[in-house]
């Protein structure tokens, strides 16, 4: 065991406190995830400022999950796919897309599917994804925005997926019934 602590809105270091209960505030709880991110205010406020842009970007919010999801899987986090497979099903994704993701399974939706290859090459490449990929994500009706919008939510990703791995992140109740295992990805 590392020793990394999971904080909260009372005993985190100071400038991570208010970043806390905003967080409680807006998900009724602290996560785990941002209990022990808060060990470094600087990291938990990049992610937090990484969390808004990308909820503000060009993708849907199905697309959104899609990217999460895909790349917790590539990185195999277990605390973010099953975060993002609760938060993605409270969205109404559907049920099947989300089995298909967490199994690292292409989905039906051409859009969708689109969407999780180019993020699954993206993480698996490290950014170096042939042109050719690039073009067929944008035949399938995406923007070069969107490129971009994936590649925010794969760097908002690895500073969760990394923080988990290192700090082996216990599971929120909230993400208990999602819970999933490297092991059951085919990636």
């Amino acid at each position: 065991m590392s020793g990394f602590r999971t904080y909260d809105e009372s005993d985190a270091p100071e400038a991570a406190r208010p970043m806390l209960e905003a967080a409680k505030k807006r998900m009724g709880f602290v996560t785990t995830l941002n209990g022990v991110m808060a060990e470094s205010p600087e990291l938990l406020a990049g992610y937090n400022a990484l969390a808004e842009q990308f909820g503000k970007s060009s993708l849907s919010l199905a697309a959104k999950q899609v990217v999460l999801i895909t790349a917790s899987v590539a990185n195999g986090c277990e605390y973010c796919v099953a975060a993002h497979s609760t938060l993605a099903l409270k969205a109404r994704v559907p049920a099947e897309v989300v089995e298909d993701l967490r199994a690292g399974k292409p989905v039906q939706d051409a859009g969708l599917e689109a969407v999780r290859r180019l993020t699954q090459l993206i993480v698996a490449q490290r950014g170096w994804v042939d042109d050719a990929e690039i073009e067929a994500f944008l035949a399938a009706g995406h923007t070069r925005r969107q490129v971009f919008d994936i590649i925010l939510g794969v760097g908002m990703k690895t500073l969760s997926n990394y923080t988990n791995h290192i700090a082996h992140t216990p599971l929120d109740p909230a993400w208990q019934e999602q819970e999933w295992t490297r092991e059951q990805a085919t990636v």
